[in-house]
């Protein structure tokens, strides 16, 4: 992070100010005074996003012959909410200032007496279910009743038995999902970190009962490593065991990844071995035999499940946060988001020195070039190239490519990197080459 950033609140709200004016996420309905914790990704926020699920895709499904992916609906049965547990077990303990109305979470209050804003006495403790409740069809009565998911991982339990039998899988398998989700949170905030509509990252792994505990280790450290894989400075990353009364009923351990942002140590993702509740549960609900037939040994049994649940904000937030850094001071300081290339939202701007002499039309051919090899790029031919620089090193652009006087004579162009900030010759014919060996050599760790 940001070496001349002592106070962690300031630093929040330059990255909020700096999410805004780059074009990276802005209020929901901000024209209309903004909708509380909603918000929508811009042009840089949105390639941000889609990289980070693009990388989380790649390391759990692409790159493994043992995970599949799945699509599931939003909207489900609503005997899957009851089956699960969250129609009758799925709240938050809720409170109410009688002075100043403000609504606080209960396990969130050091005092239950006093309101911690005004000082008014707080209304009885009560449970708030979180799922959002809505209406299928045109009637609206309790036999229309549906709910807006609060996990995408139930649409992958009530398909086990589906993509087992159609991709031929036999456990240890796992089935994958990134999906949108939706709480009615009680307090909502920090930026992205907590909202009422999220996208989640979410994976089912589906392991024989006696190797539970092989696949619950082995899947909480690749995890961990993950975040570490794309940037993530390691020291702003640790793993937080549950203890035994934060464990949910089903679940024989859980561990959460946690990164220090500037609000604290919070959860990225949350790893847990839920044994074999899940399948058992909407067994018993559905009246589907979902036991797994082992033909080697010739019986029936239900997997245990380990479960890595992500979250695709706050992991773009926490990338987005320790990317980060400023150099020199006042006038002189640089601002620089420094992204693992492969989630960069661009990866190389194209920069004619000026507006004449041919430099424009070379450049919309270069940039014209990369795009074509699908490599995300900008053009940028307005004011002095070393403003044109800083705006791409705070979008975190990791290549800048300048078209001078020089490529008018030789052809070449000068390559300059963000981090280094060195910059070399470069023949123009080579550009998609060297760039792409570039941006393979960053993911040398796959």
């Amino acid at each position: 992070m940001a070496q001349n950033q002592n106070n962690k609140s300031d630093l929040m709200g330059t990255i909020v100010s700096l999410a805004k004016r780059r074009g990276f996420v802005f209020q929901s309905s901000e024209i209309y005074g903004g909708l509380n914790s909603c918000w929508d990704y811009g042009p840089l926020g949105v390639e941000l996003k889609r990289n980070v699920k693009d990388a989380w895709w790649r390391a759990m499904v692409t790159n493994r012959r043992d995970i599949v992916g799945i699509d599931a609906s939003i909207l489900m049965h609503p005997r899957v909410w009851e089956a699960s547990g969250h129609l009758s077990g799925f709240s938050d303990p809720l409170v109410d200032c009688k002075k100043c109305k403000e609504r606080f979470r209960a396990d969130h209050l050091e005092n239950l007496d006093r309101c911690p804003k005004c000082g008014g006495e707080l209304t009885e403790v009560r449970r708030f279910n979180l799922m959002f409740k809505t209406f299928m069809g045109p009637v609206e009565d309790s036999s229309a009743t549906v709910y807006m998911r609060p996990e995408t991982a139930q649409g992958i339990l009530v398909n086990f038995l589906n993509v087992q039998q159609a991709a031929r899988l036999k456990p240890p398998f796992g089935i994958a999902q990134i999906g949108k989700s939706f709480r009615n949170e009680i307090t909502p905030g920090n930026f992205t970190y907590r909202t009422r509509e999220f996208e989640q990252m979410e994976m089912e792994f589906f392991t024989p009962p006696d190797q539970d505990s092989k696949w619950y280790e082995y899947w909480r450290e690749a995890r961990l490593q993950w975040y570490k894989d794309y940037g993530i400075k390691p020291e702003h990353l640790r793993l937080r065991d549950h203890e035994k009364d934060e464990l949910a009923h089903y679940a024989k351990a859980c561990v959460d990844v946690e990164y220090l942002f500037p609000f604290g140590w919070s959860e990225l993702e949350g790893i847990a071995n839920r044994t074999d509740y899940d399948l058992k549960q909407h067994s018993q609900f559905s009246g589907k035999d979902l036991a797994f037939f082992d033909d080697e040994t010739k019986s029936h049994y239900f997997p245990y499940v380990i479960e890595p649940a992500a979250g695709a904000d706050r992991a773009t937030l926490a990338f987005l946060v320790d990317a980060y850094d400023t150099e020199g001071e006042g006038k002189d300081e640089r601002v620089v988001l420094r992204f693992h290339p492969a989630l960069a939202p661009v990866k190389v701007a194209v920069l004619p020195l000026v507006k004449r002499d041919g430099m424009p039309e070379i450049g919309e051919k270069i940039y014209r070039d990369l795009l074509d090899h699908s490599i995300k790029s900008f053009y940028d031919h307005a004011s002095s190239i070393g403003r044109r620089y800083a705006r791409q090193d705070e979008a975190g652009t990791p290549f800048c490519l300048t078209v001078d006087s020089q490529t008018l004579e030789d052809q070449t162009v000068t390559l300059r990197e963000r981090d280094s900030r060195e910059q070399y010759r470069v023949a123009s014919g080579q550009i998609v080459e060297v760039v792409g060996k570039k941006l393979r050599e960053a993911m040398k760790f796959r």
